[in-house]
C-alpha cells in the first residue's frame, strides 16, 4: 500500500511511519518546512507541507496513493487556545483544503484512496463513564472544536465527491519524544529535576482528574489496522478503557524515579476548561479490526523517562 502520511514528522507521525514501513508499506511523510528526523528507507519518500498553501497541499499528490493519514494538526490544547484562529485555520480549514485535494487527485486518478482523519476524543460531551462513538460531541475549548470542524470539512468533501472517510478519535496517549508541554512528559521533567537538585516540593495542579492514556505505538497500531479493516463512513475510539487519576501517574512516577517531594498546588497549573473524566469505549474499533493495546501505563512512563535521559 502506498500512504500518504501528514504531519509524518510529528511524535505521533514518527510512530506511524515506522509502523507502515515495518509492515512494507511505501510511505509518502509529509513534513513541515525544515523538519527532519524520519528513518531512512527505501520505501520512504519526503514531501513538504503547508496545510495553509494551496499549491503545496495539491503538490502531495502529484503521485498516486491509496490512502491518506491525516496527523498534522496543531495538537496543544494550550497552543490552540492561545491562537485560536491560527488552530482553525490549521485543523478544520487544512484538513477541509487536504480532502478536496485528494478528492480532485482521485478523479484524476480514477481510483478511490482511503482518507483516515487522526481526530480527538476531546469533542465529546463531558460525561463520568466510558465515552462511545454515538455519545453526544460538544466541544468546550478551541482546540476540541478546530477538530470537530475537520471532522465535518472530510465528512463534507465525502459526501460530495465520494472519499472514502474514516474518523479516528484517540484519547490520551504519550511516549518518547512527545514534546514536554503536554502533561506525562511535563511531569517526568519535573520530577527529574527534583531528584537532581533534592528539591522538597513541586508545583502540580489538579491531580483528581481522570484520563484513559494509551500508548503512542499502540495508536499507530490502530491507524494502521483501520487502513487495512476499518470501514468508511464510521468513527471509531481509541483507547484502552482504563480509568487513571492523574495522581495516580503522578506517584508511580515518585516511585519509578525514587523521589517523595512534597505537592504543592501551584493556580497556574490548574486549567478551568480540563475535563474531570476522559475514558473511552474502544469496542467498535476492537470487533472491526482486532486491535487491542499491547503496552500498560508503565511501558509509557518508563519509554518518556528513558527518552528523557538522553
Amino acid at each position: 500500500m502506498r500512504v500518504l502520511v501528514t504531519g509524518a514528522n510529528g511524535f505521533v507521525g514518527r510512530s506511524v511511519v515506522r509502523r507502515l514501513l515495518a509492515e512494507g508499506d511505501s510511505v509518502i511523510a509529509a513534513v513541515g518546512p525544515g523538519a527532519s528526523g524520519n528513518p531512512a528507507a527505501a520505501q520512504l519518500t519526503t514531501v513538504p507541507l503547508d496545510l495553509a498553501n494551496d499549491l503545496s497541499v495539491r503538490a502531495c499528490f502529484a503521485e498516486p496513493v491509496d490512502a491518506v493519514i491525516h496527523l498534522a494538526a496543531i495538537a496543544l490544547s494550550r497552543a490552540a487556545d492561545r491562537d485560536p484562529a491560527l488552530a482553525w485555520s490549521i485543523n478544520a480549514e487544512g484538513t477541509g483544503r487536504l480532502t478536496a485535494a485528494l478528492a480532485d487527485a482521485a478523479a484524476r486518478w480514477k481510483t478511490k484512496p482511503l482518507f483516515l482523519l487522526a481526530s480527538t476524543a476531546d469533542i465529546y460531551a463531558w460525561q463520568k463513564r466510558p465515552i462511545k462513538e454515538e455519545d453526544c460531541v460538544q466541544p468546550s475549548t478551541p482546540y476540541s472544536a478546530s477538530k470537530l470542524g475537520a471532522e465535518l470539512a472530510a465528512e463534507q468533501v465525502a459526501r460530495c465527491c465520494g472519499l472514502k472517510v474514516i474518523i479516528a478519535r484517540p484519547f490520551p496517549h504519550s511516549g518518547a519524544g512527545q514534546d514536554e508541554s503536554f502533561w506525562i512528559p511535563a511531569r517526568c521533567r519535573i520530577l527529574r529535576e527534583a531528584k537532581r537538585n533534592g528539591w522538597a516540593a513541586v508545583p502540580v495542579g489538579d491531580l483528581t482528574a481522570v484520563r484513559d492514556y494509551l500508548h503512542v505505538d499502540d495508536v499507530a497500531d490502530a491507524y494502521a489496522l483501520l487502513l487495512q479493516r476499518g470501514t468508511p463512513g464510521e468513527v471509531y475510539n481509541l483507547a484502552t478503557g482504563r480509568a487513571v487519576t492523574l495522581d495516580e501517574i503522578h506517584t508511580r512516577l515518585e516511585q519509578l524515579l525514587g523521589v517523595a517531594p512534597k505537592r504543592e498546588v501551584d493556580s497556574s497549573q490548574v486549567r478551568k476548561e480540563a475535563r474531570p473524566y476522559l475514558v473511552g469505549d474502544a469496542a467498535k474499533l476492537r470487533a472491526a479490526t482486532g486491535w487491542t493495546p499491547r503496552r500498560s501505563l508503565d511501558d509509557i512512563l518508563k519509554d518518556v523517562l528513558d527518552a528523557q535521559k538522553n
